[in-house]
């Protein structure tokens, strides 16, 4: 019996799917601690994208210092933790929450950053104050950005939090440190594409997410642009895409 076939038996036998170690609850216990894990990072990386990408100064910087934490290996960070006498779900929690302000962080802020300033100006010449252009103009055109840095720190958690069972955590990594310890190398398989099935279905589920919270109008505005470019001729040699490029915010202002 290969490994393959291993893998997939163990995941048409119904005892591995439930009880307190079964694949339902712990893939419950997986998509736990990868809510708490992007809420704690949202609630850091969010404000701070949005202070920094409206006063569009110190947003570099910013952005640069977290991805600094990239560098760091999650895995350490666990060791770290567990060697500070911090254990299980809680340790996973907070070192994926690092691993996911990065993306939330960048995103924000060049979403507010990236709103044409012509768009800013009428705003402005409409009355609308700094708070009132925020909520009412930035946001909702950063949206997209927003709602895709959401979307890679959702999945990029997802698939470190199986990391938490090398804690005392649980999650689908647990079928998976198992089946080392055991060497069942079949479940060990079958916890990979139990994993590797869950984010794909989380970033399916985010992209129609994303579409759906981003304004219909920025939508047509990307399609135009989008329908446009094999009209022009243009090719990756081309050196007419960096001036398109910079005229695109111009053209999606006006559009809306």
């Amino acid at each position: 019996m290969d490994l393959l076939t291993e893998a997939f038996a163990w995941l048409n036998d119904p005892l591995n799917w439930t009880g307190r170690n079964g694949v339902l609850a712990l893939t419950a216990e997986h998509l736990r601690v990868t809510v708490l894990a992007v809420l704690l990072a949202a609630l850091v990386a969010l404000p701070a994208g949005v202070a920094l990408g409206h006063a569009r100064r110190g947003g570099t910087l910013g952005v640069v210092v977290a991805n600094t934490t990239r560098a760091l290996p999650t895995l350490a960070l666990l060791t770290l933790f567990a060697s500070a006498g911090l254990f299980g779900s809680s340790a996973t929690v907070l070192a994926c929450a690092v691993f996911a302000v990065p993306p939330l962080l960048t995103n924000t802020v060049t979403g507010l950053a990236g709103v044409d300033r012509d768009v800013l100006d009428a705003a402005r010449g409409l009355g609308m104050g700094g708070s009132r252009r925020l909520w009412l103009v930035e946001l909702p055109l950063a949206v997209p950005l927003v709602a895709a840095g959401v979307r890679t720190a959702v999945v990029q958690v997802l698939a470190t939090v199986p990391l938490a069972a090398l804690v005392g955590g649980r999650s689908l990594g647990s079928v998976v440190v198992s089946g080392f310890a055991t060497q069942r190398y079949g479940q060990v398989l079958a916890g990979g594409l139990l994993v590797a099935a869950l984010c794909l279905l989380a970033e399916g589920a985010l992209a129609l997410a994303q579409r759906a919270v981003t304004p219909r109008g920025v939508r047509e505005s990307t399609r135009r642009a989008t329908a446009q470019r094999p009209r022009r001729g243009l090719t990756a040699a081309d050196p007419v895409p960096a001036v398109a490029a910079a005229d695109g915010p111009r053209s999606n202002g006006t559009a809306r």
